[in-house]
């Protein structure tokens, strides 16, 4: 095997992992799911500024077609539904514990295979039906244990669920706004557009942005840097020596990840319904992916990989 494709693995591994741990430095943030999502996208931003205007000055001077009022708008647009999707997940997590959330998040693919089905006419084979089925009855498995163990941790999965729905919408708007903007132009301005979302949010809902204990700001860099920074570039680079079609399915490794993270380190407990209905899950998105000519959300590198995760730009 080469040393570029022993690299790539590696990476591919180590991206896993890392946004594996997206759902556990959430919890150990403790704040209000708004604000820690706002932290995020404030420190992914930042990072982003200096190659961003780089990139952009490189733009005028090779004299390329200047990018269009449309692409820009899509590229706002989708940081809205992302910061939708930061806010239902953040809280979700907050309320009934990483897991769950995390696992319900990545139904993502799903969502982007309906939308494109009912908004650009893209047909869809019977595969993807079957893994609509076996996701959502996974997700209906889930969601009814939490409820029946107590109705505040079915709402958690529910917001889980629901931040799956914004990313999808996510994914399909920067779809859009993909073909011809470079990947950093739309990441910057994604993370920007969804940066002051949360900000305005946080203002109306008078959540406070300072006062919290260093743990919580810890938790703040490491879900910019860890999660967002090396998560999101160990996938890009292994998509660029790796197939989409092995890089997409990887991606569903974060929820498990996240849950065998959040059980010494979070203290939660998951039952076999949980896990039962977990691979359900997880069996349903991999079928919506594998159905689909170019793979869903998890197979482009996350802002979030929808992920499965958190995918990204």
């Amino acid at each position: 095997m080469p040393q570029s494709a022993r690299l790539a693995y590696l990476a591919l591994a180590l991206g896993v992992i890392f946004m594996g741990f997206s759902g556990i430095f959430v919890r150990w943030a403790n704040a209000p799911g708004i604000v820690t999502g706002f932290y995020r996208m404030a420190i992914a931003t930042a990072l982003m500024t200096a190659p961003f205007w780089r990139r952009r000055a490189r733009h005028r001077q090779q004299a390329r077609r200047a990018w269009t009022r449309r692409e820009v708008a899509l590229a706002l647009l989708g940081g809205l539904f992302f910061a939708g999707d930061l806010t239902f997940w953040n809280t979700g997590i907050m309320i009934s514990g990483a897991t769950n959330p995390t696992l319900l998040g990545n139904t993502a693919p799903v969502w982007v295979g309906l939308g494109a089905y009912f908004i650009f006419r893209e047909p869809l084979s019977p595969r993807f039906w079957l893994g609509l089925i076996l996701a959502l009855s996974g997700a209906a498995i889930i969601l009814g244990l939490d409820a029946l163990r107590d109705l505040s941790l079915g709402l958690g999965s529910l917001f889980g669920l629901i931040a799956g729905i914004f990313y999808g919408a996510y994914f399909l708007t920067i779809q859009r706004s993909r073909s011809t903007m470079d990947t950093v132009t739309v990441f910057w301005l994604v993370a920007a557009s969804a940066t002051v979302a949360l900000l305005l949010l946080a203002l109306v809902r008078g959540l406070p942005l300072v006062g919290y204990p260093p743990r919580t700001y810890l938790s703040f860099l490491g879900l910019g840097l860890i999660v967002h920074g090396a998560g999101q570039f160990l996938f890009s680079y292994a998509l660029g020596y790796l197939p989409a079609s092995l890089v997409s399915p990887a991606g569903l490794g974060q929820p498990v990840v996240t849950a065998l993270l959040a059980v010494p380190l979070l203290g939660e407990q998951i039952t076999a319904g949980q896990i039962a209905g977990g691979l359900i899950v997880l069996a349903g998105v991999y079928l919506v992916q594998r159905s689909r000519p170019r793979p869903a959300a998890a197979s482009t590198p996350p802002l979030a990989l929808p992920p499965a995760p958190d995918p990204t730009v």
